[in-house]
């Protein structure tokens, strides 16, 4: 739906439109790899993405109560710009 939206709105084809969006993708993660010491990404009046961590910690398994170690991670955070969200009428 948003390949032919964009289609659609940049006058080009389902397959040109498809290429353009994999392309402003493929720079966020580009971007994202490139940026190891911020770990932020910005777009411009979009907003921020953001690579986490999370320590290790201890948790319980919810079916039996046991305790269990869950490893440290990674997780991607993105942060609307404050366009963005007066355009969603947050």
């Amino acid at each position: 739906m948003f390949i032919e939206r964009v289609a659609k709105k940049g006058k080009m084809s389902r397959a040109e439109a498809k290429r353009a969006v994999e392309l402003v993708f493929g720079e966020v993660e580009a971007g994202l790899k490139a940026s190891k010491k911020t770990g932020k990404y910005t777009i411009g009046t979009f907003g921020t993405f953001a690579v986490t961590k999370r320590k290790a910690r201890k948790g319980r398994n919810p079916r039996t109560g046991e305790p269990i170690k869950i490893k440290a991670s990674k997780s991607l955070r993105f942060r609307p710009s404050a366009q963005l969200k007066t355009a969603a009428g947050c």
